[in-house]
């Protein structure tokens, strides 16, 4: 079974939302605006890379990245990894032709089937409303969180607020750098 991981950068109170400078979010660039960069921290985003072996995406995420992502030097590894993009809307006709395969999912059925499939792990990048569907049905194996010292407020969450059981992690992983930056690792406990 491969190993489905989600990616994140998140606020202190668990905000996803525009971390890069997305418009329409009152705190957008937060990532970048707000904390002073310290390169060491942003390791695991290119030990993601090397690691990873398929990208799975949110249609927003998807048609948020595929204009820019192809074509940045930072983002190469993905470029020929296959992508898989879940919507029940987006058509072959929305997907870009410079950014190596893609495949639209329909359903969280067809998540876990890809799951079942042969080959190494799929990363989650962005994609608050995946990851959250993700997360409720017990499909994430991992977490990578990149927590920055802030508190957001508003915004979207990384995890939902429903009614669920308890689900347990392992912390396996974990470094604070100079300006508050928080990596931490969890598997997921099954």
């Amino acid at each position: 079974m491969r190993t489905l991981i989600s990616t994140a950068f998140i606020s202190l109170d668990g905000v996803v939302e525009g971390p890069g400078g997305e418009p329409g979010y009152r705190n957008s660039g937060w990532t970048f605006k707000d904390v002073e960069f310290v390169p060491e921290a942003f390791e695991i985003k290119g030990r993601e890379q090397q690691e990873s072996t398929a990208v799975l995406l949110g249609r927003a995420s998807y048609e948020a990245f595929s204009p820019v992502w192809p074509d940045m030097a930072d983002f190469a590894d993905y470029k020929v990894m296959p992508k898989y993009v879940v919507s029940t809307t987006l058509t072959e006709d929305d997907l870009v032709s410079n950014w190596g395969e893609t495949t639209i999912l329909r359903s969280l059925d067809e998540v876990a089937a890809l799951k079942e499939t042969e080959g190494g792990p799929i990363i989650v990048h962005g994609s608050a409303s995946l990851n959250q569907a993700l997360s409720d049905a017990g499909l994430i194996d991992r977490y990578h969180l990149l927590v920055f010292p802030l508190l957001l407020g508003a915004g979207k969450r990384l995890f939902s607020a429903t009614d669920k059981d308890t689900q347990k992690l392992k912390l396996v992983e974990h470094e604070v750098y100079a300006n508050g930056l928080q990596k931490n690792v969890f598997d997921v406990v099954r």
